[in-house]
């Protein structure tokens, strides 16, 4: 069975954007956009969020085509454009290519969509991770940690009222200073 993968970039002070949405704080270079086009190539597709979905759809799509694009850039744009996506809105009308829009999130039709044939789900956006996260749908958890405190903005993590255990898989450090953290579920053993 194929696994949701909520993956997010996060300052030390858990922020995921500063207070006026920015992300200019993210330290993205070559060695960092190398490791997310090896994950992300292997995916079976993207849940957004609508805005995360703008955001990257505002780009990706063309930005091989921008003379200034890295090679690593040019490769990513092809992963974007080829990936299927969900995108979770109340209000988008229309979405872009290999796209399809769901007003909620149904939680069996996720499970069903999780039994699917296909590589893991990564999982973008605040808001739709915290619903995701409510329903208890998230199977793993990536956290890019950059180095750096913005001091105020959006957390990734709203406050919740359950628990939820985990174990570290895998610690790596780039050489920007940027570090994942990998956590999968903790599988707790049936009381006897």
């Amino acid at each position: 069975m194929r696994k949701i993968v909520l993956m997010a970039s996060v300052s030390l002070d858990g922020f995921m954007e500063g207070p006026d949405r920015e992300i200019d704080w993210h330290v993205v270079d070559d060695e960092l956009h190398r490791h997310f086009n090896e994950l992300l190539g292997t995916m079976g597709g993207f849940l957004e969020g609508r805005v995360t979905y703008q955001l990257m759809e505002d780009y990706w799509p063309t930005a091989d085509s921008d003379p200034s694009a890295t090679e690593t850039e040019a490769e990513f744009a092809g992963i974007w454009r080829e990936a299927p996506k969900i995108v979770f809105s109340r209000t988008l009308e229309h979405a872009g290519r290999n796209a399809t829009i769901r007003r909620e999130v149904d939680a069996e039709e996720i499970r069903a969509l999780k039994a699917q044939p296909g590589g893991d789900l990564c999982l973008g956006g605040a808001d739709l991770a915290a619903t995701f996260m409510r329903l208890d749908l998230v199977d793993e958890y990536r956290i890019y940690v950059h180095p750096v405190l913005i001091g105020r903005g959006k957390p990734l993590f709203p406050a919740s009222a359950s628990r939820t255990a985990l174990r570290l898989t895998e610690n790596r450090e780039f050489g920007n200073g940027v570090v994942l953290l990998r956590y999968g579920r903790r599988e707790v053993a049936p009381a006897e």
